[in-house]
């Protein structure tokens, strides 16, 4: 391998250490405060959001790798979007109905909704403006696990394995969310790669991600008017 593949592997490394960090501070954070403001509506971390999506795809153009293993492949065909949006609905459908089943009998033992809390949206307005603000959310996150992780290190790993060992890794970014937050966004996670390693489109397992997050803002929304706790289960923010 070149020296701006293992550049490339270095950096792509530290970015992912850095989020994880950052994660971690973040959930530190949240078990004694509580923001005022949705936290996905912050200019600030928007911007850097768009940067750290710069930042990724420069680091694809710096592996040398050919563009379709990191599943850089256009157009997205009809076909395309709805098998994402299918199994988008499928992960949220999921999600939903196993968190609320653990929460009834379990409470917050495993699952904490403190995440959710924090970016469901509080009207109408607030969810447009949630639903656009997710795209980078959303397109950092597919570019990170899917494409840079798991695409762009298959030259130097079986694909299984480095699958396996990013989802467990996507998993614990979710530690605000409890025990299961953690282990059903490792499963979302697992699902989400092989949708990448099966179709070779990076574009599949996006449309997936953001479907099953917009259904859970939309049903954290839902139930926070009818007075109930938001759930849901993948978002790391």
């Amino acid at each position: 391998m070149t020296y701006s593949y293992w550049l490339f592997v270095a950096a792509t490394l530290a970015l992912t250490a850095a989020i994880g960090y950052n994660t971690y501070l973040s959930a530190q954070l949240l078990r004694r405060w509580r923001p005022t403001r949705n936290l996905l509506l912050m200019p600030g971390e928007n911007l850097l959001r768009l940067a750290l999506i710069g930042l990724c795809i420069g680091l694809g153009w710096l592996s040398g790798l050919p563009p379709a293993t990191l599943g850089w492949v256009w157009p997205v065909t009809p076909v395309m979007l709805w098998r994402g949006l299918l199994w988008g609905g499928v992960l949220a459908c999921f999600f939903a109905g196993s968190t609320l089943w653990i929460v009834r009998r379990t409470g917050d033992r495993f699952y904490s909704p403190v995440v959710v809390e924090a970016i469901a949206p509080r009207n109408r307005r607030e969810l447009w403006l949630v639903c656009l603000v997710m795209i980078p959310v959303v397109v950092l996150e597919e570019l990170l696990f899917r494409s840079l992780l798991l695409g762009g290190f298959t030259p130097v790993a079986p694909a299984p394995l480095l699958a396996i060992g990013w989802s467990v890794l996507f998993g614990l970014l979710h530690s605000p969310q409890g025990i299961w937050g953690m282990a059903g966004a490792a499963l979302g996670g697992a699902l989400l790669s092989w949708l990448f390693l099966d179709t070779g489109v990076l574009a599949i397992p996006l449309i997936a991600h953001y479907a099953t997050n917009l259904i859970q803002v939309g049903l954290a929304m839902y139930m926070r008017r009818d007075g109930d706790r938001p759930l849901a289960g993948q978002h790391s923010e």
